[in-house]
């Protein structure tokens, strides 16, 4: 079992370099599937979830490999085969739910265990299965199991009742080679939404919209092998920001796009912390001076992202006066609420919204990652709190952040990882 041991209270300073969006690779990885040719994925961020995905791949008798020298991703599904994905891989990431969509498209076919992931509360499937049947699949619902299967895939229109991203993706990449035009309604906008259609149309795919809400597809006949390299991680820049922030720090992001970080560039601002020299994906953050309190409701993108709550949650535990925060994506997303409370922050929870009342400081303790984001949140903690924090779990944070101890060690802070 591995913890990390973070040591309190030192000021960051230097620069750090930001990986890959985990949360487009995840996606272009499974989207490898629609096309028999190699394709090469640069940069790959060497994560929990991407190991999981790429053998669920090599389950499938895909060639993958990754390249330890620069992170290069080649894959080849050739010789993909039509067998039930690896029920024990399915369970341990959400995303893993995502090769459905390229497997129906591809071979009119695909049984999968459900997926798993972090416990963050109701992710339904049932939109992903609603665009599959809208398309031309015959959906069957098992015992902790779901297949489709269609003789022909039809272009339709499909509402989505939210924006889902999950289920965005999967219905894109199910829909490039139905027959006719696929519209998808109501999608969801985020950056990585984006960032797969770029990836499908430089393989061939004919995809308009993606990342304005409304997204047409029309059905080509095949695709090509590609090199790539997706976007920069939002919301890892985004937790830098924050730790610059909570540690009254001035530092230097390589690898941000400030579109796509916009709401919290913009939150992080109203609170007092200052941004200057944008350029070439690289800011810098000052988080020294007086900080304010803030009202925060997360939302769908271009809201302010469900995946920054916790993070900004740290921050204003040891913001002077009341900040409140409503959740509205996620129904159990305040599992970190308790484990700040153990290291001093004073909030309360009703229903959906949280009640932040500013501390002077936060002490040391053992605390655990209840889920991916919240596992970043008690690291920021740590970094301000008096004495040590020791982080249980920590399996969750490897899953969404790379060499994180080490990306903070080499900022100044004293933090390290033990094995128990």
């Amino acid at each position: 079992m591995e913890k990390i041991v973070v040591k309190g209270v030192k000021e960051l300073r230097g620069e750090v370099d930001i990986s890959c969006a985990k949360n487009s690779v995840l996606p272009i990885i499974a989207a490898t599937i629609l096309c028999p040719e190699p394709i090469i994925i640069e940069n790959t961020p060497k994560l929990e979830d991407v190991e999981v995905i790429c053998k669920l791949l090599s389950e499938l008798n895909c060639d993958v490999n990754i390249s330890n020298v620069n992170d290069r991703l080649t894959i080849n599904t050739k010789n993909i085969v039509e067998m039930d994905a690896n029920e024990e891989l399915m369970r341990k990431m959400r995303a893993s739910f995502l090769i459905m969509g390229p497997m129906l498209a591809r071979f009119g076919y695909c049984r999968l265990s459900l997926p798993g992931g972090c416990n963050i509360g109701s992710r339904p499937i049932d939109l992903h299965l609603k665009g599959f049947k809208l398309l031309g699949a015959d959906v069957v619902i098992g015992h902790g199991f779901v297949e489709v299967r269609a003789k022909k895939m039809v272009g339709n229109r499909i509402y989505l009742d939210f924006p889902s991203v999950g289920a965005t993706e999967n219905i894109m990449m199910a829909s490039v080679f139905a027959e006719g035009t696929t519209i998808i309604e109501n999608a969801a906008e985020e950056p990585e939404i984006w960032d797969l259609a770029q990836f499908l149309t430089k393989m061939g795919a004919k995809i308009e919209g993606a990342g304005f809400g409304k997204i047409t597809i029309t059905g080509v006949k095949s695709l090509k092998g590609i090199s790539y390299t997706p976007i920069y991680d939002r919301i890892e820049a985004g937790t830098f920001m924050i730790a610059a922030a909570i540690t009254n720090s001035k530092i230097k992001i390589n690898g941000v796009n400030e579109e796509h970080l916009r709401p919290v560039i913009e939150k992080l601002r109203e609170c007092g912390i200052n941004f200057s020299d944008y350029k070439d994906y690289s800011i810098i953050v000052d988080g020294r001076g007086n900080k304010k309190p803030l009202d925060i409701k997360t939302l769908p993108y271009p809201g302010f992202p469900t995946d920054m709550q916790a993070q900004m949650m740290s921050l204003l535990s040891i913001v002077e006066g009341v900040s409140v925060i409503t959740e509205t994506v996620f129904e159990n997303r305040f599992m970190h609420v308790p484990e700040l409370q153990r290291m001093g922050a004073n909030i309360k929870i009703d229903g959906r919204t949280a009640i932040i009342e500013g501390m002077p400081k936060l002490t040391g303790c053992e605390v655990k990652a209840t889920d991916l984001r919240a596992g970043a949140a008690m690291i920021l903690s740590g970094l301000v709190a008096d004495g040590q924090t020791v982080i249980n779990d920590v399996y969750h944070i490897d899953r969404g952040y790379v060499s994180i101890e080490e990306k903070f060690r080499n900022l100044g802070a004293d933090i390290y990882r033990v094995n128990i």
